[in-house]
């Protein structure tokens, strides 16, 4: 073990750049992009830190240790040897999840798994498949690494949404998404298809300087590495514009103005029942439209849909000169039907499809 920890910030495949670029504005200045996430060194603080404050990453794994086995006795031996006191607590139960590759001699996961829960038994240790505690194995090259997930539920669960729509759109990734679009709080935001809100409460957190992970607690707090005497005090302030949202569904409308009450932003945000074509500029400096409309895979005819899109287009080319726009779809013909000049980001995962984020300035 050592003070200089190699911590990974899972991310969104396709939008690890813009993750990293949270990370370093959040202090991590030599971050780097690797496949699926953004690797940094640091302490015990630092990944305490992480967890808290970064919107983008779905948890936040560090690394405690590696060595090699080429088959599974010798996994078994070395696992059993490993210092698992340094890091994990006597009195708390772990999962073990392991994820093998074909360049190993080792390539039975469960097999693994069942070895390195044995060797942890052996150890003290309960073994849980509810464990507040995951130990995560990858064997690669016949080397074992052994990584310990500090979130524990992932990070997109924030602690204070309850209400969701149809298929609605992680908080990790909204939080991305706004990044790309240059979203950085000092600006108004609209939403004209908000569902749950989460675009709209996202933006209100940034502005208002609130953390994500204020409202929930995370695997790190059951490790013994944790301080329990750690606090981390954000600098929150009263921003100086409103945020919008709407939807054509009005329970959806009453879902994400519950979900901004119990975020803090109620008073930030104001949610209306309207269809996108009916959508007004509010008052004041332009901003950022951004929303995450149906489209036929997730939701909907999509043949039905274009008329939807067009409508929007329409409202945004009449109402909105001088605003940026930001739509996410996985359908490139709805998209280019709202008749603005687009261009076009890389695909994204979510929902089981392939989804990008188009761009435009009005």
């Amino acid at each position: 073990m050592t003070d200089r920890l190699e911590i990974f910030l899972v991310g969104t495949p396709g939008l690890e750049h813009v993750l990293r670029a949270e990370a370093v504005a959040n202090g991590f200045a030599g971050a780097t992009v690797t496949a699926g996430g953004v690797t940094l060194t640091g302490g015990w603080p630092d990944v305490w830190h992480a967890n808290l404050v970064i919107r983008g990453a779905t948890r936040v794994l560090v690394r405690i240790g590696s060595f090699m086995a080429f088959h599974l006795a010798q996994l078994d031996k070395r696992a059993r040897k490993f210092p698992w006191a340094e890091v994990l607590c006597a009195d708390v139960p772990v999962r073990v999840e392991v994820a093998t590759s074909r360049k190993s001699k080792i390539y039975h996961a469960g097999a693994a798994t069942q070895r390195i829960e044995g060797a942890l038994r052996v150890a003290g240790y309960e073994v849980s498949n509810n464990a507040p505690v995951t130990i995560k194995a990858r064997i690669d090259d016949n080397r074992v690494t052994i990584s310990v997930d500090t979130s524990g539920e992932s990070l997109h669960k924030r602690g204070h949404k309850e209400a969701v729509g149809k298929a609605p759109m992680r908080e990790t990734l909204a939080s991305l998404f706004l990044r790309e679009c240059g979203y950085d709080g000092s600006e108004p935001v609209l939403d004209p298809m908000c569902g749950s809100g989460t675009f709209v409460i996202e933006a209100a957190e940034i502005a208002a300087g609130l953390l994500p992970g204020r409202s929930r607690d995370f695997a790190f707090m059951h490790l013994a590495t944790f301080d329990p005497s750690w606090r981390w005090v954000g600098e929150t302030h009263a921003p100086n514009m409103h945020l919008h949202g709407s939807d054509r569904d009005a329970g959806a409308v009453r879902m994400a103005a519950e979900n901004a009450a119990r975020a803090g932003v109620g008073d930030l945000t104001t949610f209306t029942n309207l269809n996108a074509a009916d959508i007004q500029r509010p008052d004041g400096p332009p901003g950022l439209v951004i929303c995450n409309p149906p489209y036929g895979g997730r939701i909907g005819n999509q043949k039905m849909l274009y008329g939807v899109y067009a409508g929007l287009g329409e409202a945004l080319n009449a109402r909105f000169g001088g605003w940026r726009v930001g739509i996410v779809t996985s359908d490139t013909g709805l998209a280019q039907a709202t008749g603005l000049t687009l261009t076009k980001g890389p695909p994204i995962p979510h929902g089981g499809l392939k989804v990008r984020l188009f761009q435009a300035l009005l």
